[in-house]
């Protein structure tokens, strides 16, 4: 067939978080930090870059490393992190990437003249004399940096707050003058953290991380992840330092307040932090985000969903999918990957990723070998009741359905189109230690259709794909 866009979009042996995307010469670059697969914290690995045509969301370039921890004088042996980028073009057209280390609360500024890289370290954010933020008597911790750049002005707008801590006033804006790193305008909250909203608008939805910020009209949208984690939520306003309006949830990564398809407070995916930024690509907007994998908070994977700006500046939640980069469902035939599922769940809800007392007893998307290696993503540990969704396909004639199976397992996999709704057929699986295929004569209802598997038996399944025919 010919290639389509998946969820996640990026090869899934790569773990790229954090995501901010920027379309600069009619290619959309993704910056974002950069887990490690079975890492044991975040972002342990160096910024890379990957880039698409606007026209083409399904074939994304890998450009290489684009920045070092080694390459910030203050980390040169390594011993720090990189937190999440973004990046912003300046005044004298060159690329600037903002930063933060992960024991620091400051600002480092690296630049480049092309917006793939290799970019070189160019100083820290610093007021008119010489002080650096976040280092002044009385000036909050730095973190998660989000830029945006009009005329001489740069907007930066950063923040970590959580719940309880009232030393943490919430996200701030500061302006930028034309050198990049030089405050013009000092910090100011722009919306408040959890024990300061009482009356603001932002109750249950407080501004936890992850800042990012676009302009859309004459609009400014703050995007962020709030005091949930799993959930990435915006405000709006027509000033790009003060007046932000909570509005509403864009995404979440375990697809909860979704009740579409499912009761509202009933997670889909195991979820966690989020982070990620709006782009207007080839005419379409688009929130790029993050899902939890290898059933650890520590290995992410990039995902993108359409949304749509109503004419009031709204934008309604969207859902989590299988199938966001590709403009409308997949096509209801050939083989398909298992690690796309953008449901996965058991009898045992959980919220968020790695919850203590499921203790192994959840099924988690996973790789073989190790941190780099070109293996295929799969689902692993599929116990009793262990269900994947995938979603959306366009569905016709299907009238056979082949899935590729391994591990010590005696049962079979139920094939349902909704999550809760009657078995269209089983494929009995047994056990196995070496990929085998399964086969059941399943009828598919024609039109665009969730596809849900669910193990019932014995042991603990491992599906690496399926294929409808």
């Amino acid at each position: 067939m010919t290639k389509q866009g998946f969820n996640p979009y990026l090869p899934s042996w790569e773990y790229i978080p954090d995501g901010e995307p920027h379309v600069y010469n009619d290619r959309v670059y993704v910056y974002g930090s950069h887990d490690r697969f079975n890492g044991h914290v975040f972002c342990l690995n160096d910024y890379v870059c990957y880039s698409a045509s606007i026209y083409d969301l399904s074939d994304w370039r890998y450009e290489g490393v684009i920045y070092k921890k080694t390459d910030d004088p203050i980390n040169p042996n390594g011993a720090m992190c990189l937190y999440a980028p973004d990046v912003t073009r300046g005044p004298d057209g060159r690329y600037y990437l903002y930063y933060v280390l992960d024991k620091v609360s400051i600002v480092s500024v690296a630049v480049c003249d092309k917006p793939a890289g290799k970019y070189e370290f160019y100083g820290y954010v610093r007021y008119e004399d010489g002080s650096r933020l976040g280092e002044r008597e009385g000036d909050q911790p730095q973190f998660d940096p989000g830029v945006l750049t009009e005329g001489d002005s740069t907007y930066l707008y950063t923040g970590f707050c959580g719940i309880g801590d009232k030393t943490r006033k919430g996200p701030m804006a500061t302006v930028l003058g034309p050198d990049m790193l030089t405050i013009t305008a000092e910090p100011v909250f722009i919306a408040p953290s959890e024990p300061y909203s009482k009356g603001s608008g932002y109750e249950g939805h407080e501004f936890f991380e992850a800042p990012s910020i676009r302009k859309v009209g004459d609009l400014y949208y703050f995007v962020y992840s709030s005091v949930l984690m799993h959930e990435l939520c915006y405000a709006t306003s027509k000033y790009p330092t003060k007046g932000f309006v909570y509005q509403g949830v864009i995404v979440s990564n375990n697809d909860l307040h979704i009740d579409s398809y499912k009761p509202a407070d009933k997670p889909m995916y195991y979820g966690g932090n989020n982070h990620g930024g709006m782009a207007e690509i080839n005419g379409k907007w688009y929130i790029f985000y993050h899902r939890h994998t290898n059933g650890t908070n520590f290995c992410r994977q990039a995902c993108l969903e359409e949304i749509k700006i109503l004419a009031d500046g709204r934008i309604p939640q969207v859902e989590m999918t299988s199938c966001g980069p590709n403009k409308g469902p997949l096509k209801g035939l050939g083989e398909y990957p298992a690690h796309i599922a953008c449901n996965l769940f058991c009898k045992d809800e959980a919220k968020y990723t790695g919850e203590p007392w499921m203790d192994g007893r959840f099924p988690k998307i996973t790789q073989d070998g190790k941190d780099g290696d070109e293996e295929i993503g799969y689902i692993a540990n599929m116990r009793d009741t262990a269900t994947a969704g995938f979603k959306y396909f366009d569905c016709k004639g299907i009238s056979k359905v082949i899935i590729k199976v391994r591990g010590y397992c005696i049962g079979a996999f139920e094939v349902k189109t909704s999550w809760n709704g009657p078995v269209l057929g089983k494929i009995p699986v047994a056990f196995t230690n070496v990929w085998t295929e399964y086969e059941a004569n399943i009828t598919i209802p024609d039109g665009i259709q969730a596809l849900y598997f669910t193990f019932t038996g014995d042991g603990g399944a491992s599906l690496a794909s399926f294929t409808l025919e």
